[in-house]
């Protein structure tokens, strides 16, 4: 046995040893940036949630904290005003406009409408479905909602117009500026349609407030989300680079995991994919069982589609929302961009 006063001493080691690490941890600590980041509590951001919740932002140096909005053109807003300092959200005809002003500009990419993987919905009211809108062709002379004017929405409206052959214009288009906002119009029959997130929409569609009509991904597939940043935040090298790197490292993992194992749209709970759900759960503030049908196609490598982003400018300078001198080249961040 180890004499009292060894023993006093080695506990007296022990305690200094502790000391010691707990202090380096909290000196780790303090050394890491602090970045905040701006999203919607949608699927479309799972890598965010993942990297966030997995600590793999604390891995790569940063002290992350999200920002949560209800529709995506206020985060370009806010990351231009320095309110965040990267917004993680779908393309829209304000962000654009930001970017072709010099204010942030694209460092990489994030959901995809792909066929096959949820994400936007073509939703009817009940009326307007029962009065024979059943399909998203049908859309043609109706009142749709969206959030905003240019957003992500009314760009796959103009797709799905261009894809059947009739005129955008013929399409009474209503922005009522927040997801909640659109859901609670198709909810309550002040419109005919409504374009929204499957995640948004599923409680509308599981408690029969609406009527699906189709997904924008197996219509239309596109480019949807993208992250971005200031020109104040990229100049700050190391820390975009450490944010990337964490983010690829969530993408990989959610690719591998979730969307490897989607069938008809769905992702299966099991012991490899429930934790990586649960997380998705616990940031988009649903059950379980319904995120497994909200799993948005994201690329492994973060990569962007380039080609794609080309054409929702040249789309929506079509339409007036944004500002003709405004070019693809001019909105990316060359340094960190990995075009697809």
């Amino acid at each position: 046995m180890m004499p009292s006063t060894a023993r006093s001493k080695f506990k007296r080691l022990l305690f200094s040893g502790l000391l010691v690490l707990a202090a380096g941890q909290t000196a780790q600590a303090d050394d890491a940036l602090k970045a905040r980041v701006g999203v919607l509590r949608l699927s479309s951001s799972a890598p965010v949630f993942i990297a966030q919740d997995k600590g793999y932002f604390r891995d790569a140096g940063l002290d992350v904290e999200l920002k949560f909005f209800d529709a995506a053109q206020p985060i370009a807003v806010a990351t231009t005003s320095g309110d965040i300092d990267f917004g993680v959200t779908a393309f829209t005809a304000g962000l654009y406009n930001l970017a072709g002003k010099g204010t942030l500009k694209v460092i990489g990419g994030m959901s995809r409408e792909k066929a096959g993987y949820p994400l936007i919905g073509y939703f009817a009211s009940n009326n307007a479905y029962a009065a024979g809108l059943k399909t998203p062709k049908d859309l043609a002379g109706k009142r749709i909602a969206v959030t905003q004017v240019g957003s992500s929405f009314h760009y796959s409206i103009g797709l799905l117009a261009d894809k059947y052959g009739f005129k955008l214009a013929d399409v009474k288009v209503l922005p009522l500026q927040s997801l909640s906002n659109v859901a609670a119009a198709l909810k309550g029959e002040t419109v005919d349609a409504a374009l929204l997130p499957a995640s948004a929409a599923r409680k509308l569609m599981d408690d029969g407030g609406t009527k699906l009509l189709g997904w924008v991904g197996d219509e239309t597939p596109w480019q949807l989300g993208a992250v971005f940043a200031s020109p104040k935040t990229l100049a700050k090298k190391p820390e975009v680079e450490k944010l990337l790197a964490a983010l690829e490292r969530a993408d990989r993992e959610y690719h591998d995991v979730i969307l490897a194992a989607v069938a008809a749209g769905r992702a299966p709970i099991n012991d490899k994919t429930r934790p990586l759900l649960e997380i998705i759960a616990k940031y988009t503030n649903l059950p379980l069982e319904q995120v497994v049908g909200n799993c948005a196609y994201i690329d492994p490598d973060g990569k962007i589609d380039v080609k794609n982003v080309a054409n929702q400018i040249e789309w929506l300078q079509a339409q007036g929302f944004v500002d003709k001198g405004v070019t693809v080249d001019a909105i990316l961040a060359k340094d960190f961009v990995q075009p697809d």
